[in-house]
């Protein structure tokens, strides 16, 4: 290839990778708002939480793009360039799934510590902040790599768009020289060591958070409230 057309695909490659950051960026805080919206003990909450997550996973992320970019100006008079209108869709799809991780891993944590942040009169977000969040954000770490990675191959839906990423410069390249293997399986490589950069990062991420976890469950503070759980609640039960 010529260098114009390398500088193309390396356009490419940097439209893609911001557009990975910002929608990512968006379905993390969708997925925490969202995932804790739904442990809330207001049934309305948990109501217009679980209607968002349903309604986000049952459509398909190609549709919301062309939503939000064609549809959204002609009914509400806002056009969004197509970064934005990218970041958008997949952020608020992708978050979608990210919630249900956020609930689960929530959920998974042992019932009695939530009873012992109660028995130590925790209001609910400090029993959120402190107790629940530290023990089930190293879980989400490996389901959320793998969304992640689904992200990024959903950032080539965007090109439908005419927006220059990845798979988009791919094509015009392809189109340019007429070698649809060898430039296609040039792209696949491309994705793959973004992926693979990606879950390296994450791992090394879930190790951390689990060495720090680990560090802050035998803290003065952790003992307490295991002390508590166990003389107040254990002992209210039996």
């Amino acid at each position: 290839m010529t260098s114009g057309l390398w500088e193309l695909v390396l356009t490419g490659i940097w439209t893609t990778v911001q557009l990975l950051v910002l929608s990512a960026l968006l379905a993390t805080a969708v997925s925490f708002a969202v995932g804790m919206a739904r442990t809330h003990r207001l049934w309305i909450v948990r109501f217009l939480a679980g209607f968002y997550t349903e309604v986000f996973r049952g459509t398909s992320a190609l549709i919301m793009i062309f939503w939000v970019f064609f549809v959204l100006p002609l009914a509400f008079g806002w056009q969004l360039v197509p970064m934005w209108a990218g970041t958008l869709a997949l952020g608020l799809t992708y978050g979608a799934y990210g919630a249900e991780i956020v609930r689960g891993a929530l959920n998974a944590v042992d019932p009695a510590q939530r009873e012992g942040g109660i028995a130590l009169s925790f209001t609910p977000w400090q029993r959120m902040r402190k107790i629940l969040l530290p023990q089930a954000v190293p879980e989400m770490i490996p389901p959320f790599s793998n969304l992640l990675v689904e992200l990024l191959k959903g950032t080539a839906l965007v090109s439908v768009m005419g927006m220059g990423d990845l798979a988009f410069s791919g094509n015009l390249v392809r189109l340019a020289l007429q070698e649809s293997a060898r430039i296609y399986t040039y792209v696949l490589l491309i994705y793959f060591v973004i992926a693979f950069l990606l879950t390296r990062l994450m791992r090394g991420l879930e190790h951390r958070l689990k060495a720090g976890a680990g560090r802050a469950a035998s803290g003065p503070a952790a003992l307490s409230l295991r002390r508590t759980g166990t003389t107040t609640v254990g002992g209210g039960l039996s």
